[in-house]
């Protein structure tokens, strides 16, 4: 897939994220979603900044976590989190074609269609809601989570393992096979367990071994 329809992939993302959580009761923002300690209001307003924030941005939220990465993300969503559910749903309207990636080698529109297909899994999934995911955004998506070391690295974490996708033409690894959507198998390099009801094949009992380890 080229990298304009992967961008444009990005933008459908966005703009279906936003009609999903537009469509939510007050309660259900509240809700936790598929991100241990993150409600579907923390998600949501992660995913409004990458659209937004540039170069330094960035590095403020870098320096206020003192280099700490994952408290960089938790606490800057938090923050956004606290913005009205309206304007949080109008940033992912009006900033979905936004290209601005972090500032991390590697980072492009594969790692972005990754990203907001992955949270918007995390939302839906958690709600009882089936997301609108096409097969091959999320394989574009797997390409960029494949070769990634940090924070996940599936090539190492779940080696031993080959990984097939049964909606598009995608597979990836040596080893035990595991069949399922492109989508679920974002899910899986990504630590959620809610992976694995949609996942099926020999390698599966070996990836629960390997993420419960």
């Amino acid at each position: 897939m080229d990298e304009a329809r992967m961008w444009a992939g990005v933008e459908q993302g966005r703009l279906r994220l936003a009609d999903l959580l537009d469509a939510l009761p007050p309660e259900d923002w509240e809700r936790p979603s598929l991100c241990t300690g993150w409600s579907i209001r923390d998600v949501a307003a992660h995913v409004t900044a990458n659209p937004q924030f540039g170069v330094g941005d960035w590095l403020r939220e870098a320096a206020r976590a003192r280099g700490n990465f994952n408290r960089m993300i938790h606490d800057s969503a938090r923050r956004r989190a606290q913005a009205p559910t309206g304007e949080i749903v109008a940033q992912l309207r009006n900033h979905a074609a936004s290209r601005r990636v972090p500032p991390v080698p590697g980072a492009g529109p594969d790692s972005t269609i990754m990203d907001v297909l992955t949270h918007t899994q995390d939302i839906a999934l958690a709600l009882g809601q089936e997301p609108r995911i096409l097969p091959e955004d999320a394989a574009a998506g797997l390409g960029s989570l494949w070769k990634l070391k940090f924070p996940f690295n599936p090539r190492k974490n779940l080696a031993g393992m080959r990984f097939i996708a049964t909606d598009t033409d995608w597979a990836v690894g040596e080893g035990a096979e595991i069949h399922g959507p492109a989508s679920a198998f974002l899910l899986l390099f990504t630590n959620r367990k809610a992976a694995y009801e949609q996942l099926r094949g020999p390698g599966l009992d070996l990836a629960k071994a390997k993420q419960a380890a």
